[in-house]
Order: structure tokens, then C-alpha cells, then sequence
């Protein structure tokens, strides 16, 4: 796939004057701009890592505890890609739980009599249920400890008044102003695992990190741009393991920056077969994030041939940093990571998803900053009444 050469006056291949013109330019500036802000994350989280690791020691490394990773939407979906993997790393049992789960069932969630890190995202800080979720953990649970991660100075996160929390602020640029989530979720996910992995983890793999995902947003970019332009209808997003939680955030920015008019759905390779796959229509793109993990990539790998012979589908992409091929005309290519763990697969494989969800926008004339021009759904959520919990 050729390089693209992009202009100082353009962004995610687009002139800005057109993007400004059209409402675009903030959404094309936040991703384009994450592999520098996630160097930049990087640089402040790994200053701050002993202060870290002294404040949630006490309760990470208690096999008795439980460390909850929890948001609202975009920032839900971060827990669901490190649970998994922070699981294996730490004493505490490590579950993501979204907040509006735990705001309307927080008996579910909560127990009194174990300790407990609520590990709360959000890129404004100012969500109604984040703010809730945390009143409900100190009045619920007798050793609680809070760590927030937020892009927002300004953010009432910032400021809960509770006797034990540690605040993560990000860099400001991450601090989105687009309708949509995208440098903000690639930087607060990155944040907390650099956060929440021992001293030094990440120091050799943010280059390769940063790298790849500069250059997979302009090397895909036309591949991303003819895929916007045939207007599919249905998208379905599928990965394994951590992907998983990555296909859910890549189907919520299509969802959003189209206003609705595209059909989502996500799902793991092997679980889209029960049931799920009867979502394919001829008018369907079908996206799966490959594993570079053997085993998981040979079942990613069913899946796609089997989508292949059965011939039902508009087109079928693999997102992969070892392509095949024999499919290497269906295949977006992450360069350079082959040896990568998935972990590390996260961040230019969720730009590839933004980048095709800003396009897909703009090729329905829908201005990606604000997209929803109704105002029934806002960058901040709104209507939300909370109540009290049962006795």
C-alpha cells in the first residue's frame, strides 16, 4: 500500500479550509494528533509511576480486593480492553464495569466488605453518572480508594471530595472537542496501563506504538477513503481477547459519527457464528481485528475465510499486522508489529476505525464535530435523573 504525503495545510488527507468549512477539522485533528499525545502520556504517567504505584498498592496487590475500571460509553470501553489483561497482572481481581451499570444496580457491584479501587474515566469529568458511581462506592463500601483518569482540568472528577483519590490529568490536547472520543480514549487507555504495569513496562514499546499508528493513518487513508465511498449500511467490527472490547468501541464511533445511519454490531470471531452472523446482508461490511496471537489468529482466520466462501457480505477487511497473502487486497496493514503483543495492536488499530468513521461521515454530508444536529444526544450526557439506592 503506498504512502500518502500529507500537506501541512491538510488533515486525514482533507484541505483544513474544507474541514473547518464542513465541521470537520476538530474530529480529523484528534486523531491525526494521537501518536504525539500518547508520547506525551507517556512522558507524564511514567514521571508519576512510583506516586502511582504507592497509592494503589495497598489494594492492586491484595488478592482479597477487587479494582473496578469503570466509564460511561467511550470511556466504558476502556476497562473492557485492559480487564483482561490487568486480571493477569495483579493480585485484585480486575472487572469493567460501565458507571450506568453500576449507578442502576450498584448491589451487583459493590460489596461492603471488599476493598475496593474504583478506577474512573472520563474525558470531560463531568458525565452524571462517573460522578455517582463514585458517591455510591463511598457510601457502599467501607475501603475504597479512587483513581481518576481525565483529560478535563475543569472536570467535577476533579474534584470529588473524598478522603482517598489520586487524579491522572492527561495532556490538555487530549481533551477532545469533537462530539466524539478519540484521542481521549487512546491516551486514558494508555495512561492506565502504563499506570497499572510495572516500572518501566512500556518504555520500549511506545515508539513502536506511536510509529505504527502514525503510519497506519496515512498509509490506509486511501483504503479507508474507498471503503467510506460505497456506502455501506451495516458494519459489523469482531476481534478476540482484547479486540474484543475494541470491535465495541470501533462499532459506538461509526454509530455516532454517522448519526445512526450506518447499523453496528461487534462480537468476537468465534461468537458471531451463533447467532450474530445472521446480521450480514449484501450491503454489510465485515471488519476483524487479527490477533498476532497464533492461537486466537487461526481462529480469526477461520471466521474471515469462512465470511469469504459463503459470499454474503458487501466486503470483508482484516485489520492485521501480519497479512496474508492471499487476502492481501482485503487486508489493512499495520506496519512493523508483527512481534507485537495485541495490547500493543490497540492504538493503530483503533485509529484505522476512527479514521473510516470520519470518512464514512463525510460521505453522507454529515459534519463530524457534531454530528448530531437533532441535539438528542450531546458531548456531554444530559436528562439523566439519579436516584437514591434501595435500602
Amino acid at each position: 500500500m503506498p504512502a500518502v504525503t500529507m500537506k501541512a495545510s491538510e488533515h486525514l488527507g482533507v484541505p483544513e479550509a474544507e474541514l473547518v468549512a464542513s465541521g470537520a477539522v476538530w474530529t480529523a485533528r484528534e486523531i491525526e494528533q494521537q501518536p504525539r499525545t500518547l508520547q506525551r502520556t507517556h512522558e507524564l504517567v511514567s514521571a508519576l509511576h512510583d506516586r502511582i504505584q504507592a497509592f494503589v498498592a495497598p489494594i492492586a496487590g491484595d488478592a482479597r480486593a477487587r479494582v473496578l475500571l469503570t466509564g460511561a460509553g467511550t470511556s466504558a470501553y476502556i476497562g473492557l480492553c485492559l480487564a483482561p489483561l490487568l486480571d493477569r497482572r495483579l493480585a485484585a481481581r480486575i472487572d469493567a464495569v460501565p458507571t450506568t451499570d453500576i449507578v442502576s444496580a450498584p448491589q451487583l457491584y459493590l460489596e461492603p466488605g471488599q476493598p475496593l479501587l474504583l478506577v474512573s474515566f472520563g474525558r470531560s469529568g463531568n458525565s452524571p453518572e462517573s460522578l455517582a458511581a463514585v458517591e455510591l462506592a463511598e457510601s457502599m463500601v467501607r475501603d475504597v480508594r479512587h483513581l481518576v483518569v481525565t483529560c478535563n482540568a475543569e472536570g467535577a472528577l476533579c474534584r470529588i471530595p473524598v478522603g482517598s483519590a489520586m487524579t491522572l490529568l492527561l495532556p490538555e490536547e487530549t481533551h477532545d472537542a469533537s462530539f466524539a472520543m478519540t484521542s481521549s480514549f487512546s491516551c486514558m487507555m494508555y495512561a492506565t496501563l502504563v499506570a497499572l504495569m510495572p516500572r518501566g513496562a512500556m518504555d520500549t514499546r511506545i515508539g513502536a506504538i506511536a510509529r505504527a499508528t502514525e503510519r497506519v493513518i496515512h498509509e490506509a487513508l486511501p483504503a479507508v477513503q474507498e471503503l467510506a465511498l460505497h456506502g455501506y449500511d451495516r458494519v459489523a467490527y469482531l476481534g478476540s481477547g482484547l479486540l474484543q472490547g475494541l470491535a465495541r468501541e470501533a462499532a459506538l464511533k461509526l454509530g455516532e459519527l454517522t448519526n445512526g445511519a450506518v447499523a453496528t454490531c461487534f462480537d468476537s470471531p468465534l461468537g458471531f457464528r451463533h447467532g450474530p452472523k445472521t446480521f450480514v446482508t449484501d450491503r454489510t461490511l465485515v471488519v476483524v481485528f487479527v490477533s498476532n496471537d497464533p492461537l486466537t489468529r487461526r481462529y480469526d482466520h477461520d471466521l474471515l475465510d469462512e465470511l469469504r466462501r459463503d459470499r454474503c457480505a458487501a466486503r470483508i477487511v482484516e485489520v492485521t499486522a501480519q497479512p496474508r497473502q492471499e487476502t492481501a487486497r482485503d487486508a489493512i496493514a499495520v506496519p512493523d508489529m508483527a512481534e507485537a503483543d495485541d495490547v500493543d495492536l490497540l492504538w493503530p488499530y483503533v485509529a484505522v476505525a476512527q479514521t473510516y468513521a470520519f470518512h464514512a461521515s463525510r460521505a453522507m454530508g454529515l459534519s463530524p464535530d457534531n454530528p448530531n444536529s437533532q441535539g438528542t444526544v450531546n458531548r456531554v450526557v444530559q436528562g439523566v435523573r439519579l436516584y437514591p439506592p434501595t435500602p
